[in-house]
């Protein structure tokens, strides 16, 4: 299989941490439902491309998101592939964690939101009642040694409020991170970001001690821009990147978003300027491949589409 010309790039990190979202980002906006045992395929054919942390499934209300109804039963068939510090699942309020507790999660994420309007639609509450609703999940899952993360979404444009003044992102990051997650998201949900605005905000955070070393980025592709925003933030500090395998994604709640930054994509380009991702290329591009067979459709990525019709 081809591979990318080596150019090191001296500006960006020597090793960059892959967080995998397909098998609950990738897959939470399709309309037919995937049987459960083809949801723990993806997940053990990703894990053995050498991703080694992978957001697992969601404790969310069925209703909310009829494709992850099945997440314990997911969890009891891949066992103790499922669990474990690098195996994270969405968790929205304590009934929620209630579930994932009783799975043997070590690894949650909350959700949260940079605007009132996707607060609204998301969770059912404003953006502070919201961090008063997770005030409580992160205080359990601490008590019970469970790695936190918080996602923060319309971090950089919101399809019903527009474009997102820097300063409320900062404060709805600093009000989750203050409750004690350990690791922050930034999430660009409908994919509008461009790099001037990622320097932007990754600043601001920084002045109010919001540390690059414990966020990550999460950007969709709707506009092409994950790819070169991604970069961006690499160039300014950022080790860890949310990918999705094929590219694949969406969000319910929020029709604008398209699919996620294709791990592909990423792993083309880093290791073109030579850095270790401890992904193996080839192999997840036959899962990316296997996975859009069963959903009837080619992947979104460009590198899987280049290098599997290759």
């Amino acid at each position: 299989m081809r591979r990318p010309d080596v150019v090191p790039d001296p500006t960006l990190p020597a090793r960059v941490t892959i967080y995998e979202v397909g098998a609950r980002d990738g897959l939470q906006n399709e309309k037919v439902a995937i049987p459960t045992e083809i949801k723990a395929e993806f997940i053990r054919r990703l894990a053995a491309t050498g991703l080694e942390t992978i957001e697992v499934t969601s404790f969310v209300n069925p209703t909310w998101v009829p494709q992850l109804a099945d997440a314990a039963e997911l969890l009891a068939e891949l066992g103790q592939e499922g669990v474990g510090p690098r195996r994270p699942v969405l968790v929205p309020n304590e009934r929620g964690l209630d579930r994932a507790l009783a799975a043997k999660v070590e690894a949650i994420a909350i959700f949260g939101s940079a605007t009132e309007t996707f607060a609204q639609k998301n969770l059912g509450r404003s953006v502070a009642e919201s961090v008063e609703m997770f005030r409580p999940v992160v205080t359990r899952a601490r008590d019970h040694g469970l790695w936190v993360r918080a996602y923060v979404s319309m971090c950089f444009g919101d399809p019903w409020e527009g474009p997102v003044p820097i300063a409320q992102v900062v404060d709805a990051c600093a009000s989750l991170m203050d409750l004690g997650a350990d690791e922050l998201s930034l999430g660009d949900t409908i994919g509008v970001a461009t790099p001037g605005q990622v320097v932007a905000l990754l600043d601001a955070l920084a002045e109010r001690g919001l540390a690059r070393e414990r966020t990550a980025v999460h950007f969709h592709d709707t506009y092409g821009q994950a790819l070169s925003n991604t970069m961006t933030a690499l160039r300014h500090g950022i080790t860890t990147v949310d990918s999705s395998a094929g590219g694949l994604g969406g969000c319910p709640y929020a029709k604008s978003a398209t699919g996620n930054l294709a791990t592909e994509d990423l792993i083309w380009a880093l290791e073109g300027a030579g850095i270790d991702t401890g992904v193996d290329l080839e192999a997840l591009v036959a899962t990316s491949a296997w996975m859009a067979e069963q959903l009837g459709r080619p992947a979104p990525s460009a590198v899987v589409r280049a290098l599997a019709g290759a």
